[in-house]
């Protein structure tokens, strides 16, 4: 290298060609074929030692950190005049240090600009180095902007509940500006105030509305739970934001998980004052004078007089001592209708049943439960797969860690089966729908893409004895979610939606190197459809025997239209399933040593040939679930032989 000449280790926004070029004057490129007097020579090196951090989402920082690296570029011959204005460009923040990098060809001597832990301290506070530190900064932003729009210079508290009522009401609005700008560039304040400055949702259109009026004190009910709801994650995430980000495995996962699930156990267990809450506020707010502002901000001072911090550090002490993670990342989804499955059309056409507290959910989004109740997902499925926001009667279906409905963007909620089974427990208990359906979903590694197996027929039949909702009918037994045809399709032919594979995305933005997103952004999970969701079912066994099902067999979408045309042997199996489900008969000893297996050799194999959970825990589950397929053999001995 020439005495006047330097190599530059860049990690932030000169990795940008067109930013170093308007800064430097110079090029640069990977390939020497491309090499001139104005284009310098670029590889991808790792700076040991250092991680990258952007508290204000705005620049990157290289601060210390032993057991980290930092992936980036090292520009080669960097002339000392180009270095001078780089030096202007980076600013006093910056100081230009000495270091060596690893690049393909050995280990290169260069400068990168670098900062301290002491200046990241003084100008981030000591909170600079936590996950989504970024994310608080643009919510501080959105509430500067609520500041100066709602009721500008007031500081009394009436007017800081409206504020919050507000933001409530802008709640998918700020969800995906944080989640579209993570990890990418800076929001401008043009953008902000274009996003967020938007008309209030109304529900005044609704009270002369004869239809609508009898079901108005429902969703009004709905919404002021809701917001309770909302209130407490919001103060649980701002007061114990340490101890959730430690309980937190992965960036990957629903940053909300543990927070929503102490929220709801909190209201779940004193939900009669609650209830007096919303009862008291449906008597003083007549609903002529009333709009649904004003509801969001009763809800809003309902939850700042009632949330106690001490109950909930009980809960999230009890949470973290029971935590089971494993490794592979896991998600849920619940349907829940008062008119079980006629709840869409055709269905609800031919059985002529009306649901007289929410009229099929019709009024979701007039009510702007869709923005309320986006932290659960929630959103009315009506089987049609549109995704568009309109009224429509079908499923309300939550789904914690789905981000967006139409691109079907979602984190998986957890990996841990005691935690999600909690949280959909809590779920139900909270929303006072009849359930319905549950959906877990489970993510593939990348080995198994591709690679799937069949289902045999025994273990299908184990899966809906374990899940697939018992029932007593007249004369017998019969397993409920395929005797009601609500896992069998007729659209292309005739199918049994009992397991699909499919893809996920979890991320919005592009990366630093250009507008892609990174490998691990999107994901193959399977889905299996085929549970019941009922109020008092333990679904921790189930999610172990899939999850191990899984790791070990690999199925793949059971059964599809296009499977049943090209093969008789699944046409066969199809036919006897279907005559098994009507009129269940016991599942023999061979088939349950066969499936137990199976689920105990994916359990012991799930950290690399290695278990994930502790022995005890896997025991515990495998005993579990033989107990269940015992319970249901001797069921279904007692209804044979009475």
């Amino acid at each position: 290298m020439h005495r006047r000449r330097v190599n530059l280790f860049i990690y932030g926004s000169l990795r940008d060609s067109r930013i170093f070029q308007s800064v430097s004057g110079l090029r640069f490129a990977r390939r020497p074929s491309r090499l001139d007097e104005r284009t310098l020579f670029a590889e991808p090196a790792f700076l040991p030692g250092h991680r990258k951090l952007s508290p204000d989402n705005v620049y990157f920082y290289a601060v210390k950190a032993p057991a980290a690296r930092l992936e980036g570029l090292v520009i080669h011959d960097v002339p000392l005049s180009a270095m001078a204005e780089i030096d202007r460009y980076e600013g006093k923040r910056y100081h230009r240090e000495s270091v060596s990098v690893s690049t393909g060809h050995g280990t290169v001597a260069a400068q990168a600009y670098l900062v301290t832990t002491e200046s990241m301290r003084k100008h981030f506070g000591d909170r600079f180095h936590v996950n989504l530190i970024h994310e608080l900064w643009l919510r501080k932003r959105i509430d500067r902007f609520l500041r100066r729009h709602t009721r500008p210079g007031e500081r009394t508290v009436d007017a800081e509940s409206e504020r919050q009522a507000e933001r409530e009401l802008l709640g998918t609005t700020e969800r995906d500006l944080v989640m579209s700008h993570y990890h990418s560039d800076a929001v401008s304040d043009y953008y902000l105030e274009r996003e967020l400055n938007r008309p209030r949702p109304s529900i005044r259109h609704l009270l002369g509305d004869t239809q609508a009026q009898p079901y108005l004190m429902s969703y009004l009910t709905l919404v002021l739970r809701q917001v309770v709801l909302n209130q407490f994650e919001e103060r649980i995430q701002h007061r114990f934001r340490f101890e959730l980000e430690h309980m937190r495995s992965s960036e990957r996962y629903f940053s909300r998980s543990i927070s929503l699930l102490v929220a709801l156990q909190m209201i779940n267990a004193n939900s009669s004052v609650l209830d007096l809450l919303t009862e008291r506020s449906l008597k003083t707010m007549p609903g002529e004078g009333s709009d649904l502002i004003d509801y969001v901000k009763y809800a809003v001072r309902a939850a700042k007089s009632t949330f106690e911090p001490r109950v909930a550090e009980a809960h999230l002490n009890r949470i973290r001592s029971n935590l089971q993670p494993g490794l592979v990342p896991l998600g849920c989804e619940l349907e829940l209708s008062n008119l079980g499955p006629a709840a869409v059309e055709p269905q609800r056409s031919i059985w002529k049943m009306r649901d007289p507290v929410y009229d099929g959910f019709k009024y979701f989004y007039d009510f702007c439960l869709d923005v309320l109740c986006w932290k659960l997902g929630g959103y009315i499925d009506d089987h049609t797969g549109s995704g568009q926001r309109r009224r429509c009667a079908g499923f309300l279906e939550l789904a914690p860690g789905r981000l967006n409905i139409a691109g079907e963007l979602s984190r998986p909620a957890t990996s841990d089966p005691w935690l999600l089974n909690q949280l959909i427990r809590a779920l139900v208990n909270f929303f006072q729908v009849e359930p319905h359906s549950l959906h877990l979903t489970f993510q593939l590694l990348k080995h198994q893409i591709g690679k799937h197996r069949t289902l045999p027929l025994g273990f299908v039949k184990c899966l809906l004895a374990l899940g697939g909702g018992l029932e007593h009918k007249s004369g017998g037994l019969w397993v409920s979610r395929m005797h009601y045809d609500e896992i069998t399709q007729y659209s292309v032919g005739e199918e049994l939606v009992f397991a699909r594979c499919s893809r996920r995305n979890w991320y919005l933005g592009g990366d630093e190197l250009g507008d892609r997103a990174p490998t691990q952004a999107t994901t193959h999970t399977q889905q299996y459809k085929f549970i019941r969701l009922e109020k008092r079912a333990n679904y921790e066994p189930l999610i172990m025997c899939l999850k191990g099902l899984q790791i070990a067999y690999n199925p793949g979408d059971y059964l599809s239209a296009d499977q049943l045309k090209t093969s008789p042997h699944l046409r066969r199996d199809y036919q006897r399933l279907k005559r098994w489900a009507a009129r269940p008969e016991p599942i023999s000893p061979q088939v349950i040593g066969r499936f137990m297996n199976t689920i105990q050799q994916g359990l012991m194999n799930e950290r690399h040939r290695r278990p994930a959970h502790a022995l005890h825990y896997i025991e515990w589950a495998l005993a579990a679930i033989a107990t269940q397929l015992q319970l249901f053999n001797q069921q279904i001995r007692k209804t044979i032989y009475p």
